[in-house]
């Protein structure tokens, strides 16, 4: 397993320019304590408009990857009634699907069994599980490509992708309205 801190420079367009077919996520968190989502969370939460991110470097890297082909999806497995954070990243998700990421809620309930770890699957072959700190915060990547493990995490791709609901179905459900 190779660890690679989350400072590391280039880290994500390293990891994505050596995808070649797809790139899938699977988050399982309740909540995220990202550092650059915190203030805009707290203005959606006073009662202000949901801003999406005003760095241009993920829909570039989506761009570029979905230029070579790979597709770019996630299955987001969502506690109903939403925590303050889903809520939140629901009203901005429009955007990163505009920019051609396929996004995915399940519900929990209907999960049946989750990992607990959040991870990215690249290419049905390579594992790169989020690393988070003491206190929830991104810490960096364990990326493995032990084949094992990438079958494991793209049999859990394949039975959560079923259950899920498409974003533009699901925001609009009953469990979004929770």
């Amino acid at each position: 397993m190779l660890l690679r801190p989350r400072d590391e420079p280039g880290l994500w367009p390293s990891l994505f320019a050596e995808c070649q077919r797809s790139a899938f996520h699977l988050e399982q968190r309740d909540t995220y304590a990202v550092p650059e989502e915190e203030e805009r969370i707290r203005r959606y939460l006073s009662g202000e408009e949901a801003v999406p991110a005003p760095s241009r470097e993920w829909p570039d890297l989506i761009a570029d990857a979905r230029s070579r082909g790979v597709t770019v999806s996630r299955v987001r497995v969502v506690t109903v009634p939403h925590t303050d954070y889903h809520r939140w990243l629901l009203s901005v998700t429009d955007v990163r699907v505009n920019d051609g990421e396929d996004i995915r809620y399940l519900p929990r309930h209907l999960a049946g069994e989750v990992p607990s770890d959040d991870w990215w699957l690249m290419d049905a072959e390579r594992v790169a599980y989020n690393l988070v700190n003491g206190e929830g915060r991104p810490a960096g990547l364990a990326v493995t490509t032990d084949p094992r493990i990438a079958a494991y995490c793209e049999e859990v791709r394949q039975r959560l992708w079923k259950l899920a609901i498409p974003y533009a179905d699901y925001v609009g459900s009953e469990f979004a309205k929770q």
